[in-house]
């Protein structure tokens, strides 16, 4: 589900597990602004196996796709287990993700106390 304060970042694409089944993920995004840390929401089509989160080869084709959109940085960890859901997998970005998500209209709200 997006709102108008989501960015997608990917639309549709197949994604395998370490199970080597597929699934269809409907679309990555975040929210358009935010403090820091930035939680990657990925919607997929149909209810996924609980933990699956967790899956690292699942989680890498994930960020695989993000880095042939143009991000450079490190692996992603899952976000706050409470925040998984059945159709949707929350991975909390690392803080080199900030760089990628600005190019992407991504607003880091935090800036606006930085000293200069």
């Amino acid at each position: 589900m997006t709102t108008d304060t989501d960015i997608q970042l990917s639309g549709p694409f197949k994604a395998s597990d370490s199970s080597s089944r597929s699934h269809d993920v409907k679309a990555i995004r975040i929210f358009d602004e935010g403090y820091g840390i930035i939680d990657v929401y990925v919607d997929f089509a149909a209810p996924i196996e609980s933990g699956l989160y967790k899956d690292k080869v699942l989680v890498g084709n994930i960020i695989d796709r993000l880095r042939a959109l143009g991000y450079v940085g490190p692996n992603f960890s899952h976000s706050d287990p409470g925040l998984q859901d059945r159709k949707l997998i929350v991975l909390e970005a690392p803080e080199e993700f900030s760089a990628f998500a600005k190019l992407k209209g991504w607003k880091n709200l935090a800036e606006e106390f930085d000293d200069e």
